[in-house]
């Protein structure tokens, strides 16, 4: 089952309040293009192997292909956010829930983003919609925690992998390249670079397109009195076009800003070394979205950015900037979660 884009557009009309939802989820979602987004291209910026504007131009288009090619080939990530809480049966209700989720989210990015801070709004969504959900069922039980638990899953998986890939990816390349001409090895990893860029942006495409769409798609659902079929439903392509085209949008505005953060001031890397950062975080993605597990491209990128820094040289990575990061990263759980919480109580009274 699938809906058509006239479909949408005649509920859009006729519900405000799916209206309102709707245009939240792809303000979420230019945020998320504004501080996620850029973690695909970081490493190939920040050694100088593209430009920021072409390097953002290739970051949109392969955020819509790795929607559109991976969503056709398997739909895992949003069938975890389907299925990770329940909103009960009252679908006006459930849809206030989601609009005051989405607000959180926004909120908490753009606070994140004006510090430059890389947050990461697929964990913002997780708990935005959490604590949106506990408000309105009144209780844990709102949580799906067998699906939840893929969360945690998800960290682990992108921290440990992001690092360890990261720290072994150098130390190949390091050996296989050790008699190579400098100049030609440079030339070739600037292209690697740029390849293995193209890749984490397609994989980040096919993780936060996901779970963006997957909110996008229960809002209207539910708009219908339908949103427990949700699960069942076929991500349509043009959905695709309008998140990929909204991430690009939030990328182009935002993006120079979480680049800087991340690739240059972490640690200064290399053309092969920021070959090794990208691959370990295409690698990671990828076990996980076929795993199903929702995770976040600036945790897989930055641990990534840090292992290679550290099979460099460890006293050469600036460890505050990861310290103040994962700071970020502990607080977005119970900061957007109480966030979420806070606004279903007060758009549940107002509507």
């Amino acid at each position: 089952m699938t809906i058509s884009f006239a479909d949408f557009v005649g509920q859009f009309a006729s519900n405000p309040m799916l209206c309102i939802v709707a245009l939240l989820v792809i303000g979420a979602i230019i945020v998320n293009g504004a501080t996620d987004a850029p973690n695909a291209i970081t490493t190939a910026v920040s050694t100088r192997a593209m430009r920021p504007r072409v390097a953002i131009v290739m970051a949109a288009v392969c955020n819509f292909f790795g929607l559109l090619v991976i969503s056709l080939v398997s739909s895992a990530v949003a069938h975890t956010i389907f299925t990770m809480v329940d909103f009960g049966g009252d679908s006006h209700a459930a849809l206030i829930a989601v609009m005051a989720a989405m607000v959180a989210i926004i909120v908490w990015g753009a606070v994140a983003w004006y510090f430059g801070i890389p947050t990461s709004q697929s964990h913002s969504l997780i708990a935005g919609l959490t604590g949106a959900a506990i408000a309105l069922m009144g209780s844990f039980d709102a949580i799906n925690w067998s699906e939840w638990v893929k969360v945690i899953y998800g960290i682990l998986l992108s921290t440990l992998m992001g690092f360890a890939l990261g720290w072994a990816f150098f130390q190949l390349i390091k050996r296989l390249f050790a008699n190579a001409n400098r100049q030609r090895a440079n030339a070739f990893f600037k292209w690697a670079q740029v390849l293995s860029g193209a890749g984490v942006a397609f994989m980040h495409g096919a993780q936060d397109g996901q779970k963006f769409m997957s909110i996008f798609i229960l809002a209207v659902m539910m708009a219908s009195g339908l949103g427990s079929q949700a699960e069942s439903m076929v991500l349509p392509v043009w959905l695709m076009l309008v998140c990929a085209l909204s991430m690009g949008l939030g990328t182009a505005v935002g993006g120079e800003r979480i680049i800087k953060n991340v690739g240059m001031d972490m640690v200064k890397l290399e053309p092969f070394q920021g070959f090794a950062a990208s691959m370990s975080t295409f690698v990671s993605l990828m076990v996980a979205t076929f795993g199903g597990l929702p995770v976040s491209t600036t945790h897989t990128s930055a641990t990534a950015i840090m292992g290679v820094g550290a099979a460099k040289n460890p006293k050469g990575v600036k460890w505050s900037i990861a310290i103040d990061m994962v700071k970020t990263w502990v607080l977005t759980f119970p900061g957007c979660g109480v966030m979420g919480f806070a606004f279903a109580k007060l758009f549940l009274l107002v509507f």
